[in-house]
């Protein structure tokens, strides 16, 4: 049949495919973790529905294998993380929100979406081709 690899992009990912999966054979699973995707949907040990990447560097070489194109890039945890989010989020949400104030529209939500669309630095620039 046909098989469509997801990629599951967050912190601890690994630890979590693993825990959903539940352990490789599918017979152990049904014995220690019955509620697991391989106890549910496994015939046994080598038909066991699901696979997860062992480790962090397997998930990356596997997520290049199936996604050629992907860019992977590592998950920044702790005061990375927080740096990353004081240096770049917040200066755009806190204008965003100061705007907001000012303008105080009927429907925030949108309001700031929109604002958030048109006001994100990390858009894309597109140049239109010249004619020649």
């Amino acid at each position: 049949g046909i098989y469509l690899p997801p990629a599951l992009t967050r912190e601890q990912a690994v630890v979590s495919t693993q825990s959903t999966g539940g352990p490789t054979s599918s017979h152990r699973a049904r014995e220690t973790h019955p509620d697991s995707l391989r106890a549910i949907y496994g015939t046994d040990d080598q038909r066991n529905a699901v696979h997860g990447s062992d480790s962090q560097k397997g998930a990356e070489r596997e997520i290049r294998f199936y996604f050629p194109d992907a860019v992977v890039e590592p998950i920044s945890s702790g005061d990375q993380a927080t740096d990353y989010l004081v240096k770049n989020v917040m200066p755009v949400l806190t204008n965003g929100f100061v705007e907001l104030c000012k303008v105080k529209p009927d429907d925030p939500l949108t309001w700031i979406a929109d604002w958030l669309l048109a006001n994100n630095p990390n858009k894309p620039q597109v140049q239109e081709p010249t004619a020649a």
